[in-house]
């Protein structure tokens, strides 16, 4: 060959070579920093948005069963939540001849579910517009980025429509909650004397439970208004709960109140403050154990699913308890009985006593987190910096459940019945969850 032949070949060549792209790296979506980076947009809109409790935790459900469902797809060492939690079907599985990577599919079906439960749908937009530019400008191929999110809209759409046979809907129209002045009975509490929230939620289907009354617990002590009886004994304890180690006390009630709807009023004019729900505090925990495990995506994805399915149980179970039970408020009790002019540490919750959900969706959460961590694993927990109270130091799961119970005492917004009951009440739940849920297939 002469070289005049060979030059235009080599020409050719180089040619080839520079429009050559460099290959797709699969790895690029594989970032469990990006599902965490939701998760917490996901309670920063909550937050915004301003949902109860129990609300919260059904779309922390639904998204996170979205995420796992997809995710499990790319890993036959995982099972399918279809079947094992009432009413779901199977997923559509992924088609074979695109270019789906699973990673983003799953981030996607998250978002898409998380945009369809809030309010604040052009955040989440916004959250998503910039994780897919991110992607993108690493390299991420135009088709897999359309073969993907297709995908992983298919699940999204998939777990929307099965949400919308949970009887939600229909209990926005069901008839408020009447106030009942019987005595011993729930009465709004200052200072807003906000309605009773939610009193309709034991009507909601649940993931796990048999029925919303399957783990009722102990009835609350009998009301009295009597100083030699139990119940004044139970809210003179409330009473004088924060006297010794004051400080102690109240940094543990603060750092666990968790409370949407604390009101705040000035002279005339009453205004809000935002806080993280009760379960949002889990799910800040659940991204920071899961990072300090290392587990990769779908380790992630099932941690945060399974802790949210106990959420969800637990609030029903609780709720049910609540609006049957529909026990006074210590504040309400020790005003009218005790002390006209004693005010709880923190703002009490507008719904009835017993039981005491944090008592139930922490314990619900350890007894899970317990099962997929070990009994001794410490952590760290930063969740609530971003309100402005520091990190607390914990040597389990059961500690800090323990802690979040107990918070509600030194509150002053709970008599100890509720607090022990619920965290059996919750135990019970967290147990039945992970008696009915595998998510391993070996």
């Amino acid at each position: 060959m002469t070289l005049r032949q060979i030059l235009p070949l080599s020409l050719l060549v180089l040619s080839m070579a520079a429009c050559k792209k460099e290959p797709y790296e699969t790895s690029l979506c594989a970032d469990t920093s990006r599902i965490h980076k939701s998760v917490e947009k996901t309670t920063e809109i909550i937050v915004s948005d301003i949902f109860s409790p129990v609300v919260a935790g059904r779309i922390y459900a639904y998204t996170n069963i979205a995420l796992y469902e997809t995710l499990r797809q790319g890993n036959p060492k995982y099972k399918t939540l279809a079947g094992q939690l009432r009413d779901l079907t199977e997923v559509p599985a992924p088609p074979k001849d695109k270019s789906v990577d699973i990673n983003l599919a799953g981030l996607h079906a998250y978002m898409s579910v998380a945009k369809a439960l809030i309010f604040s749908e052009t955040d989440m937009e916004d959250h998503r517009a910039a994780m897919y530019a991110d992607l993108t400008a690493k390299g991420l191929p135009e088709e897999v980025l359309e073969a993907s999110t297709a995908y992983g809209q298919q699940v999204a759409d998939h777990i929307l429509a099965w949400s919308k046979t949970d009887n939600y809907a229909q209990t926005r129209s069901f008839t408020k909650y009447t106030v009942n002045n019987e005595p011993g009975r729930w009465q709004p509490t200052p200072p807003a004397f906000i309605e009773a929230v939610e009193p309709h939620w034991r009507e909601i289907r649940a993931l796990t439970l048999d029925s919303a009354s399957q783990f009722t617990p102990d009835p609350p002590v009998p009301f009295s208004t009597e100083k030699t009886s139990q119940f004044y004994k139970l809210a003179s304890e409330v009473y004088t709960a924060v006297d010794s180690n004051k400080e102690e006390k109240m940094e543990i009630a603060n750092f666990w109140d968790c409370n949407p709807y604390v009101m705040h009023q000035q002279g005339h004019l009453m205004m809000a403050t935002k806080k993280i729900t009760p379960g949002g505090h889990w799910m800040g925990i659940v991204g920071l154990v899961t990072r300090k495990a290392g587990l990769d995506m779908v380790g992630t994805a099932e941690a945060y699913a399974m802790v949210s399915i106990g959420l969800f149980d637990g609030f029903i179970s609780c709720w049910d308890e609540k609006f049957r039970s529909n026990v006074i408020r210590p504040e309400t009790y020790i005003n009218r009985f005790i002390d006209p002019d004693w005010e709880p540490t923190l703002q009490t919750p507008p719904f009835p006593e017993h039981t005491s959900g944090h008592s139930v969706i922490s314990s619900a959460s350890c007894v899970i987190l317990t099962k997929m961590f070990g009994d001794n694993f410490a952590f760290e927990d930063s969740t609530e910096v971003p309100y402005n109270l520091p990190v607390r130091s914990f040597k389990s799961f059961k500690e800090a459940a323990d802690e979040a119970s107990i918070s509600r005492f030194y509150g002053g917004i709970h008599f100890m019945p509720a607090i022990e009951y619920g965290v059996t009440q919750g135990t019970k739940v967290g147990e039945h969850v992970l008696a009915r849920v595998n998510t391993r297939a070996n």
